[in-house]
């Protein structure tokens, strides 16, 4: 495969979606990266259901797909789909290319895996970014409290007290 025939990454992250906690693809954006239509790869997979369990693979309701096409912004127009679209998770896509066997899937595959990988580890480090900003905070929440009481200290040793001052000695009583 050359470089010129290479699907960009970007393009293939921007057709990954997070559903139902998972990060899924859709059979039609899937069958557009490998080339063939929508209807040739579903019925591959329905040729091999027992390679795609729920965890692999699993069918929109209507309010996700409904959500979903207001996110890609996709138009309600003439023809379009009979039912709600498949998705995949990032298993399932892998066992697609034990059911797409042309060398153009087998590629696009391993883009896709590649795609997915970046993805974690972006997300790994945004998780750890977090962290260690969720332990800054902390520190200047302590220091916050710290920095309160000493003006708190010096607040009371500067305003003059209302209670009435002992003398101290002797009073000569007349």
């Amino acid at each position: 495969m050359t470089n010129k025939s290479l699907i960009p990454q970007e393009r293939i992250e921007n057709k990954i979606y997070l559903i139902r906690n998972q990060k899924v693809m859709i059979d039609q954006d899937l069958a557009e990266l490998y080339n063939v239509s929508t209807k040739q790869l579903n019925q591959q997979v329905k040729r091999n259901l027992d390679r795609f369990p729920t965890d692999f693979m699993f069918q929109l309701s209507k309010d996700e797909h409904d959500s979903l096409r207001s996110q890609i912004v996709t138009s309600k127009g003439k023809g379009g789909r009979r039912y709600l679209p498949y998705v995949f998770t990032e298993q399932g896509v892998a066992m697609l290319s034990s059911v797409l066997k042309s060398k153009e899937a087998i590629n696009v595959n391993i883009q896709i895996m590649r795609a997915f990988v970046k993805l974690r580890e972006i997300l790994s480090t945004h998780k750890e970014l977090a962290k260690r900003l969720k332990e800054v905070e902390l520190k200047i929440d302590s220091h916050d409290t710290q920095i309160q009481a000493v003006f708190d200290v010096i607040n009371q040793l500067i305003t003059p007290s209302t209670k009435p001052k002992k003398k101290i000695g002797f009073t000569i009583g007349e």
